[in-house]
């Protein structure tokens, strides 16, 4: 579980979270949405311990925290396999639990021996998915997960994420595919302004907008946000 208490972040005159209280729980993929400039990055900066809230308390095991992001950087010059193994060398009280099954997975073998700088977006993102997920984390954190991916790998992201949930972990993810946070998430919160406008289950926020789809119920709620209730 993670859980936030009364966090707030203020970059010079602009209030980017304020007061957020929430707890996500384990088993579950809660997915974090809202328009540009909500707060949502911030949120997940400040629970992955890059960004240090002006006020309130973050509950999380960030030894067991896995994180994959939109545009992750790495040295040019490692090949992938160097990478996979330098992140695992960082963390030596910990034991890679299925490295090689997730390179199988998303067919890296034959990009493993190739410079970062040699890889495609989607094929460093598939990096990435390797390296977020081979330490077996309890809390997982992904930010546009499948931005670059092709169809195939795409879906093989979506299985891993449901089995890591199934297996316990909590997940935050956002993304601004509305289709496929319908398809991955549990739960949804919703960032207006820095603060929480909604948070709750998918099911809960479509009958609350009274919309058929997920999408639709954002759109509503972008455009009327004062009309739903946290």
């Amino acid at each position: 579980m993670i859980t936030v208490t009364d966090l707030s972040k203020r970059f010079k005159h602009h209030q980017v979270l304020n007061h957020l209280t929430l707890s996500f729980p384990s088993g579950t993929v809660t997915a974090i949405i809202g328009p540009n400039g909500s707060g949502k990055t911030t949120l997940m900066k400040c629970i992955l311990g890059l960004v240090a809230p002006d006020t309130g308390d973050i509950s999380v095991d960030r030894l067991g925290l896995g994180y994959m992001a939109q545009i992750a950087r790495y040295p040019e010059n490692l090949t992938a396999r160097e990478v996979i193994e330098m992140i695992a060398g960082l963390h030596p009280d910990r034991t890679p639990v299925s490295t090689q099954q997730l390179v199988e997975r998303f067919g890296l073998q034959q990009h493993l021996e190739k410079p970062m700088r040699a890889l495609s977006g989607g094929t460093r993102q598939k990096v990435g998915a390797v390296i977020a997920m081979m330490f077996g984390p309890t809390a997982l954190l992904l930010d546009e997960p499948t931005a670059g991916l092709d169809p195939v790998a795409s879906e093989r992201l979506k299985d891993l994420i449901s089995e890591i949930r199934d297996q316990g972990a909590t997940i935050l993810i956002t993304s601004h595919i509305l289709s496929e946070i319908q398809e991955l998430a549990d739960r949804v919160v919703y960032l207006h302004e820095g603060s929480v406008l909604y948070s709750g289950d998918v099911d809960s926020l479509l009958a609350q907008t009274g919309a058929p789809t997920l999408s639709k119920a954002i759109a509503q709620m972008m455009g009327a946000p004062d009309e739903v209730a946290s």
